[in-house]
Formats: C-alpha cells, structure tokens, sequence
C-alpha cells in the first residue's frame, strides 16, 4: 500500500515583507504611500514633518538611500520614526534605490532587502535604532555653530529679496475676508496639530476668529467640522498636498503662492474648479505667507497650530525654509501665539450659569455664618414661627 506524501509547509522568511515604494522626490512618494508599504526614498536628514507624513501613512519600515542624520544639525525625524518603532535603513545609496522595483513585494531583514524567496539580497544598508538616533544627534549638536553662521548668510539673502514684501507689504493680495482686530487660526498639519486643534476648541467657538488652513491644514479644519475662510496652496505642490476641492471651494479666499515671475497658467487647476485664486509671488513657504497675510490683515492675534519654533525645530526644517520662517517670525512676533499657549493664556467667557454659581456659594456662605451666631439663631426661630402657620394653612 502506497502512502500518501506529506506535504511539508514552507517555513515563513525572517523579516517584514511589504509592498516597496520607490521615488528619489519624498514629496511624490508621499502622495502614493498605503498602508502596508515599505517606503523606499532618497532624503538626507529626515525631517521631522516628513517622518510624521510616513506614520500617517502607515508604511511599516522606511529605507534611505542617504543617510538619515549626515551630522550637520539635529534633525528631528528619525527620532520620531524610531519612537514609533518603525524600522529603519539608511545608506543603501543609489545602486540600492535603482535595484529595489517599485510596486515588488519584498522582503527587509536586517537591513538588508530581499525580492520573494531569493537569498540573495538586491540592496543593503545600516539598522537605525532609537540608541543610535540618540548618539548621532547627540553628536550632530556639535556642528550647530556652522550651521548657523550659514543660516545668517541665508537669513540676509532671503531679506534681500523679499524686502519689500516683509517690511512694506508690496505684492500682498487682499483678501475678501475682513481680519481687522479680529483673531486669526493659522492650521498647519504639523507635529500634534489634532491635539492642539482640540485644546483650543473653546477659543474656537467663543471668539469666531478667522480660520486659515495651509495646505493640509485645510482639510484637517474641515476633519474637525470647521470650514477654513482662507486656504493658502502652493502652486508647486503635488496633488497629495493639496487640499480637497470640497474646501477649496468653500473657502471664501483662495491663496496660491508662486515662485517669482511663475507663469500666469500656474493656476489653471484652480480656474478649472471655479475658483479665482489669490497670487502671491514670494520665496516665502506657504506657512510663512500665511502669517504674513494675516499680520498684513491686521489680525488682533495670530494662533499657529502644527507650529514650533525651538532652535531644533527650525533647524529640522527644510534647508529652503529656514530664512523664510526666522524672518517671518520676526516680522509677526508681537501678534503670534502658539496654540500649545492658549488653553494656559485664555480660560474662556464668563457665562450666566457661572455667575449663577457665584451667587448661590455666596448664599450658602452667608446662611452658614449667619447660624452659628445668636442672633442667625433668634432669625431662624422667627422665621419658623411666621412660616409654621401658612404651611399648616396648606395642608389638607
């Protein structure tokens, strides 16, 4: 009698296997990402906005053809990457990024990639692990000296350029919407910008201030069951980063930021939609035009949420982006609060019910003090004989 072969289950391969998604642009890649993926770029000195796109996207490791800090300053990514428990490879370097195929189910185990069962790995680089992201920016503070003697260099050549948009309001669009000794939102999604959102909700609702989304921020506005009045968009930006057409069409102002001398056909994608944008031509991020905008409305106060302004977190942001916002924060700096502030700075109106409070603690104050004395305790004895009587009265 011939016995049936047994079938022998293949063992499962060490390691997290996941879709690879492959672009050298971080903004692109970013607009394709699912959860699952395995992100697979080329982006030297991981900020902070952009690891934070990656968790929000939901892929389950991230390979870096550069290195993740080179060691220039103290960039904030990794470190939230590597909290969240994310797998990280870095300095796979070019060879790597052209062999792993986008789209490929593949393979990462200890840094090294792999395309289905082969043994041969396509790409390898370093582990990056939460102790190696605290030594490496332990030792990237010690290069902040030159990176801010160029930051200084930046700061004066961006004032160059953009001095008559910052110190006298030259080329600023107007806004339909009135922000005169009115307060002023300002939505970025950033770092903890749902909390911050949320903390604020009190402000939101009593004092009606003016709402203005960048980008995303639109939509996380919108998320929150707030229509932003003014959404400032980069006509540069992928379709990933740009808010919905719902939002932009509820908006009341539209703001496109433009390069300088941009081509009046960078604004097509928003005509198309019914929409007549804004133009702002400046060199400026959006979050910075945003701010100018409104310090230029005359805003009583302006609120940044997704905001940060340590020294790390500046130097976390983009390179481009630096002088922008040092500069912009300057200019805006006697009207600008950071949302975390608020719920510290601002505990709300009083309202009828509170006064309401007031007064009957008062009364119990008073009807307490007034017993424990003779003559509370003679008032008390009137006022049960007078009122004896009519209760009796009443009664059946």
């Amino acid at each position: 009698m011939k016995l049936p072969a047994r079938t022998r289950v293949p063992e499962a391969l060490p390691g997290i296997v996941g879709t690879a998604r492959v672009e050298r642009r971080t903004r692109a890649l970013l607009a394709r990402l699912r959860p699952g993926d395995l992100a697979v770029l080329d982006h030297v000195d991981m900020d902070r906005s952009t690891a934070q796109a990656l968790l929000d996207a939901g892929v389950v490791a991230v390979v870096n053809a550069s290195p993740m800090i080179s060691g220039r300053y103290p960039n904030l990514g990794p470190e939230v990457l590597a909290g969240a428990g994310i797998p990280l490879v870095e300095g796979i370097g070019a060879h790597g990024l052209a062999a792993i195929r986008d789209g490929g189910t593949v393979r990462l185990h200890h840094g090294e990639v792999f395309v289905g069962d082969e043994e041969e790995p396509v790409a390898a680089g370093r582990e990056v692990d939460a102790e190696s992201v605290q030594e490496q920016m332990a030792a990237a503070r010690t290069g902040l000296a030159t990176q801010l003697e160029t930051f200084t260099h930046n700061s004066a050549e961006f004032l160059r350029r953009e001095q008559d948009l910052l110190l006298h309001g030259r080329g600023l669009p107007r806004p339909s919407t009135r922000m005169t000794d009115r307060p002023v939102v300002v939505v970025v999604k950033g770092h903890d910008h749902a909390a911050e959102l949320a903390a604020i909700r009190p402000f939101l609702r009593e004092q009606g201030p003016v709402l203005i989304g960048v980008e995303g921020g639109a939509d996380v506005l919108r998320e929150a069951g707030y229509q932003p009045h003014i959404v400032v968009v980069d006509a540069g930006a992928n379709a990933g980063d740009q808010p919905s057409a719902k939002v932009l069409k509820g908006a009341k102002d539209v703001v496109v930021r433009l390069d300088r001398g941009a081509e009046r056909g960078s604004t097509d994608g928003l005509e198309r939609l019914g929409i007549r944008p804004l133009r702002l031509e400046s060199g400026a991020t959006t979050e910075d035009a945003a701010l100018i905008l409104a310090d230029a409305g005359d805003a009583s106060v302006i609120i940044g949420v997704g905001m940060h302004a340590t020294l790390d977190e500046f130097l976390d942001r983009q390179r481009s982006g630096l002088a922008s916002t040092y500069l912009t924060r300057l200019k805006v700096g006697p009207r600008l609060v950071d949302a975390a502030a608020v719920p510290r700075l601002y505990s709300g109106r009083v309202r009828p019910r509170h006064l309401l409070l007031v007064m009957l603690a008062g009364f119990v104050a008073l009807a307490a003090a007034v017993g424990v004395t003779p003559v509370g305790h003679e008032w008390a004895g009137q006022l049960t004989d007078t009122l004896t009587p009519i209760v009796q009265g009443l009664l059946p």
